[in-house]
């Protein structure tokens, strides 16, 4: 993607639709305040990730070599090689996803990352009442962009977050648990609700499709439900909720 006059890096982000802390991760090398004309940003596909600290899973473009990935997260090609031993990097191809390791320096800046953008958009940090349990947990969603983030409304009243997705798309669980509900609600569709360890509960609505029952174990990454369309804005939106023994908390403080 290309800066053209006047943007900012929230709006390109909105544009690609990829959460701005995603957009941020794959281009450690841009300023979010200095963005210049004609700059191009590497936008994330969706095989591609970027937890904090890394290490990132990187899909090889047209063009690429280990030297230029590496210069590109601010470590070495030699790293890159280490963590893809079964890799030549005389034979990428394109398509190919390969694990980018951070240097200890590229990892700081990245978890800090966010600190450039607006105070809203940055992710808060893990409150003392949150298990150590519940850290870096993966998103519900492979390919999604956050259109309502967890917090009160204008009204006062507390939203949890909603994730627009692609149709097809299929909910997964964020952490290992027990299905305790499975089943339609009024005004929020199919919903399931997984309880973890430490009393922590994910709650996944809006579904269209169940695809797991009460009483059931999953697995992290285990598909729960498919994402359903809404008829008043025509997404597919799923609403996202993480609660610790009942009180809704910020999905934030725990996905990575």
């Amino acid at each position: 993607m290309e800066v053209s006059r006047g943007d900012t890096l929230g709006q390109l982000a909105a544009r690609a639709g990829v959460p701005i802390e995603r957009l941020e991760r794959f281009n450690p090398g841009v300023n979010a305040q200095r963005l210049a004309v004609g700059q191009r940003l590497l936008i994330p596909t969706q095989q591609e990730r970027a937890p904090s600290g890394g290490p990132y899973r990187y899909q090889i473009r047209s063009g690429d070599t280990f030297s230029g990935v590496a210069r590109h997260f601010g470590t070495t090609s030699g790293r890159i090689q280490s963590a893809n031993p079964s890799t030549s990097p005389t034979a990428l191809r394109v398509g190919q996803v390969i694990s980018v390791p951070l240097s200890a320096s590229s990892a700081r800046a990245t978890a800090s990352s966010g600190s450039s953008s607006s105070a809203s958009s940055s992710a808060p940090k893990p409150s003392a009442s949150v298990p150590s349990s519940a850290r870096n947990w993966p998103w519900p969603l492979e390919d999604y962009r956050v259109v309502r983030r967890f917090g009160t409304d204008s009204r006062g009243t507390l939203q949890p977050m909603l994730l627009a997705t692609q149709a097809g798309a299929r909910a997964q669980s964020v952490a290992p648990g027990e299905v305790r509900f499975a089943d339609g609600m009024r005004q929020l569709g199919e919903v399931v609700i997984v309880h973890h360890d430490d009393n922590l509960q994910s709650v996944y609505a809006l579904c269209d499709r169940i695809l797991v029952s009460t009483g059931q174990r999953v697995n992290t990454g285990e598909p729960l439900c498919e994402v359903g369309q809404s008829s008043a804005t025509q997404r597919y939106d799923l609403l996202f909720d993480l609660r610790l023994g009942g009180q809704p908390i910020d999905p934030r403080q725990v996905l990575r």
